[in-house]
This record gives C-alpha cells, sequence and structure tokens, in this order.
C-alpha cells in the first residue's frame, strides 16, 4: 500500500497498554476487592481487545494507607490480592496471550511498615538509618515548614533517634534516600529480581521526586535526578526488553526530552499532565471547576506531538485511577455517550506515542454521582470535610465530588447485567456504578458497532499502519473552536484525523474526500453525507500516496 516497511523499533511503539486497578477489576474468592487470580479470569477479553501489556496498579505487600502506594515489602504479594504464585501465574498466563505485565514501582519513599525503616528507627549507627531522609531538632520545632501533599507537615518527629524524617505524603510513607549508594543498589537488585521474574517493565511512580533536597525546599527536578535516573537504567532496566514509564507531573517537553531519550539512557516516556490540568482554575485546586479551553488543548497536545517527534516519546491518555472518567469529562455521558466515547477515543489514538486505555474506558464507563457516604477515597471525604467547614454550599461540593473523585475510576468493571454487574458474587468495596445493565463488556462484545470494538480496530490499525507509529504530526485549523483535526504523514502515507468535539452538527471543513484517500474508520455506521460532520463524528482517512495537506 506504499508504505515504508514495519519499524523494528521498540516493541511498546506500536504497542497498546490496559491499565488495571486490581482492587475493582475482578473478585475470584467473593471477598467483593478484586484480586490477581479475578485478573487471570479475565485474560481472554483482554486479548480478544488487543492489547499487548497491562499496567497493573500496586499489587506489592502494603498496610494500604495510600491504596498500595505504601509498600511494605517489594517482593512480596498484598494478600487482599493473593500471593507470589498468583502473580508468577499472571504473568505466565498473559505471556501465552502474548500480553506483558509491567509493575507500578514506588521508589520515592516506603511505608514505614518496612523492614528498612522498622531498622532506620532504632538508631542512628543502624545501617538502615541512612536509607531514609533525617534532620536533627528538637520536638516541636520543626526543620522547615515543608507541607506534606496529604495534608500537615512534611516531617515527623521519632524519639528513638531524637530525629525527623522527612515524608512528602503521608506520614506513613517516608522518602527514601537516594544519596545513600547502598539504598540506590537495594532498589536495582529487587528491580532485577522482578526482570528475572518475567516482568515486561515498569510503571514509576513519582519519579521525578527522588533527588529531593528538602533543606533547599527541592522536591522534584533535583539537581541529582537524571543522574540517578541514568544509574537505574543502567543497573537495571537496559538489561532486558522492558518498558519504562516515569510520573512526572512537574515535566515539560524538554525534561521530557531527557526522561525519554531515544538512546535509552534514563526511560521510555513519562506521563506528563498538562493537558489534564486545562479544565480547572487557574491557581486553584483539581475541585474548582472550569470550561475546558478548546483551543489551549490543541495547542499543548500539538506542542507535545511536534517537539518530542524524534527527540522522545509520548504517552496518550485520558483516564487513569486518579482521574474521572473522560467521556463524563470531556464527552457526553448522555445522549451521545457511545458517539463522543468513540470520538475521543479516535483523536487520541490517532497521534504518535503509546496509548494507555484504562479498563471499562473501553466501554465507555461513565463517572459515578453518588451521596457521600458511599465514596471510599480519603481525598474526597477529606475535602467533603473541608470544604463545608469553609462554608461552602453542599450542592457545591458535591458538584466538585461528583465531577473529579478518584472514585470515578475506581468502581468496579463491569462485565455483565448479573449481579454487582459480574464484578463479585460477594458485597463489593464500593457500589457498582447503576447503569452497569446499559453499559457492560458483555453486551458491547456481541455489538460489532460498540465502543469495545472501535477501540479493538484503533488498536488493530496501529499494528497495521507504521504511519500510527512513526508518521510526523502537523495540526491543522489549530483556532477552530469545534474542530480537531491533524495529519500523520510518514514516506507516502499519510493520515488524515478529524474529529468533531462538540455535539453540534458542522460543515466539513475540507475538500471532499477523493480516491486514493479511503475511510480507514469512522464512529457513525451506514451511508452518511460525507460534507456533513454529526456531533462528535471522527474519522480517520488513509492515503498510501502523498497528498497535499489541507490549509
Amino acid at each position: 500500500m506504499g508504505e515504508q516497511k514495519k519499524s523494528t523499533e521498540k516493541w511498546w511503539k506500536s504497542a497498546v497498554i490496559y491499565q488495571i486497578y486490581p482492587r475493582s477489576f475482578a473478585d475470584s474468592n467473593k471477598d467483593g476487592i478484586g484480586d490477581i487470580q479475578g485478573i487471570i479470569s479475565r485474560l481472554d477479553y483482554l486479548a480478544h481487545l488487543g492489547i499487548d501489556a497491562i499496567w497493573l496498579s500496586p499489587v506489592c505487600r502494603s498496610p494500604q494507607d495510600d491504596n498500595g502506594y505504601d509498600i511494605s515489602d517489594y517482593q512480596d504479594i498484598d494478600p487482599m490480592f493473593g500471593n507470589l504464585e498468583d502473580m508468577e501465574n499472571l504473568i505466565r498466563e498473559a505471556g501465552k496471550r502474548h500480553i506483558r505485565i509491567i509493575m507500578d514501582l514506588v521508589l520515592n519513599h516506603s511505608s514505614d511498615e518496612h523492614f528498612w525503616f522498622q531498622e532506620a528507627k532504632k538508631g542512628r549507627d543502624n545501617p538502615y538509618h541512612d536509607y531514609y531522609v533525617w534532620r536533627d531538632g528538637r520536638e516541636g520545632v520543626l526543620p522547615n515548614d515543608m507541607k506534606a501533599a496529604f495534608g500537615g507537615p512534611a516531617w515527623q518527629w521519632v524519639p528513638e533517634v531524637e530525629q525527623y524524617y522527612f515524608h512528602q505524603f503521608s506520614v506513613k510513607q517516608p522518602d527514601l534516600n537516594w544519596e545513600n549508594p547502598r539504598l540506590r543498589q537495594e532498589i536495582y537488585d529487587m528491580v532485577n529480581w522482578w526482570v528475572q521474574k518475567g516482568v515486561g517493565g515498569f510503571r514509576l511512580d513519582v519519579i521525578d521526586q527522588i533527588a529531593k533536597e528538602p533543606d533547599k525546599k527541592i522536591t522534584n527536578n533535583g539537581p541529582r535526578l537524571h543522574e540517578f535516573l541514568r544509574e537505574l537504567s543502567r543497573e537495571a532496566f537496559q538489561k532486558a526488553d522492558l518498558v519504562t514509564v516515569g510520573e512526572a507531573w512537574g515535566a515539560d517537553t524538554e525534561l521530557a526530552k531527557l526522561y525519554s531519550n531515544p538512546d535509552g539512557s534514563e526511560m521510555s516516556m513519562v506521563f506528563q499532565f498538562e493537558h489534564i490540568c486545562l479544565d480547572q482554575q487557574e491557581g486553584k485546586e483539581k475541585w474548582d471547576l472550569s470550561p475546558l479551553p478548546f483551543l489551549k488543548l490543541k495547542e499543548v497536545f500539538g506542542r507535545w506531538q511536534k517537539e518530542l517527534y524524534g527527540r522522545g516519546w509520548n504517552s496518550l491518555f485520558w483516564n487513569n485511577h486518579d482521574l474521572p472518567r473522560i467521556v463524563s469529562r470531556w464527552g457526553d455521558d448522555g445522549k451521545y455517550r457511545e458517539e463522543s466515547a468513540k470520538m475521543l477515543a479516535v483523536l487520541l489514538h490517532g497521534m504518535q506515542g503509546t496509548p494507555y486505555i484504562y479498563q471499562g474506558e473501553e466501554l465507555g464507563m461513565t463517572n459515578a454521582a453518588y451521596g457521600i457516604e458511599e465514596y471510599r477515597d480519603i481525598e474526597t471525604l477529606n475535602l467533603y470535610q473541608e470544604r463545608l467547614e469553609k462554608g461552602y454550599g453542599k450542592e457545591d461540593v458535591m458538584a466538585s465530588i461528583h465531577a473529579r473523585s478518584r472514585d470515578n475510576a475506581r468502581t468496579p468493571m463491569q462485565w455483565d447485567e448479573s449481579q454487582n454487574a459480574g464484578f463479585s458474587e460477594g458485597v463489593p468495596w464500593i457500589r457498582v456504578n447503576p447503569n452497569y445493565r446499559q453499559i457492560n463488556a458483555k453486551s458491547q462484545i456481541e455489538d460489532e458497532n460498540s465502543i469495545f470494538h472501535c477501540y479493538k480496530e484503533l488498536i488493530r490499525l496501529r499494528k497495521e499502519y507504521p504511519v500510527f507509529v512513526e508518521g510526523d504530526f502537523q495540526m491543522l485549523l489549530p483556532e477552530d473552536e469545534n474542530i480537531f483535526a491533524y495529519t500523520r504523514t510518514l514516506g507516502d502515507a499519510q493520515l488524515l484525523v478529524v474529529c468533531n468535539f462538540y455535539g453540534k452538527t458542522l460543515d466539513y471543513p475540507f475538500p471532499v474526500p477523493k480516491e486514493p484517500m479511503q475511510l480507514l474508520l469512522g464512529n457513525y455506521g451506514g451511508e452518511r453525507d460525507g460534507m456533513v460532520l454529526a456531533p462528535y463524528e471522527a474519522r480517520i482517512y488513509f492515503t498510501p500516496g502523498k497528498v497535499k495537506a489541507p490549509a
């Protein structure tokens, strides 16, 4: 078809990765909590979808003070999810279906119940003491006024050693001291242990914060950050064919070029969140809602696409375990739920980078508008109390929670119409979204025009057409208030992606598509007037011969 040969570059460039939040995916033992055996039971579903890897939110042993991001043993599985044998079985069974397992690694901090910290508290001369960040002081006189992300001071007094330890998050999450080469070696040994188990990669939690300098109030992007990352990559990541993605809230395109340098010296890619923070009031919290500035969204995506081309690699995502459901956020989860969910999928998957699908996104699962008593997320419950105490109206607070609560992403996966959506035969740890009878995997697999099949086709196209992976990006109509359109070009091959981002009918903005340009995918079935874009309509055109890009 006139395209260049398939790229021999890294497997993850043409891969699509599926994120699982294990607590909410599938429950095998009827305790109301998802588990590893439950995931194994659903691997055929994921193979049918066509994904290449599963990113597993944390499953290591943990007191669960912060949903598993407080690890007490990096080389064991939390009993809530199963055991190490289950994990080995998951890696093996996924591998049979050509699916790799990506572990969620938390290397900035551990749990205060980790053996290292229990030892560290015993005395300043203990060999593990320097695995953490300590400062001398007097009880009640803090080293400085730094605050923790979850509230309160970032320092906690330990009477046994008459010192404060530093924690950027919960008091039960003491920060690790990456200045200590022994600590770093322990981490590399642990990573390599998991690689020997057969994992396919790692997602690295708040990795841009490991080089903190609390005396200078530096938390992310510290002076030694890239030195540490290069050593981590050299001692562990580069020893196998892995995908590594770092969570980096502070990343801009220049930093992303370092993180995702094509020479593989640091990581494969990073999660950056510039596009995700656009619909909140400037300088305020995520709960302070604001309309999406659509032109700014286009500018942000266009900039990341252009500036990383050939010099880095993008992660493409709308959702994760901390974010609201995208169809409820920037689509229409009512009348045009299916159309808008497909449009958002097309818009994202047509760009360069590795797409991430968060569980249920491929079904168009929606936010859940619960009463406050049905939420489980500590951030949500704290926000509710804090804002009521500050005098906010209850309706306003609940509107923010309905829009932004992390529990929107954490309601159980909607498998079918049976009790609890087929998630569990027990009482789910959090209520299933009541719309599961209308929105579930079973009905969508049977419907070839469903959102599920749209995602399945996008995954297939990425495998078949190298232009999806390697093509250059050009934004079209940057000032158009309704249409998101762009081209991807590789040699003689070109994609044209046109998305009507809103719920009104529009004229098609370009000349009539002619041969050899063909419609690869559209989210409206049947014969249509090609010169009109229906509400939330999305199309991908392909031409094997170079055409002049529309102006």
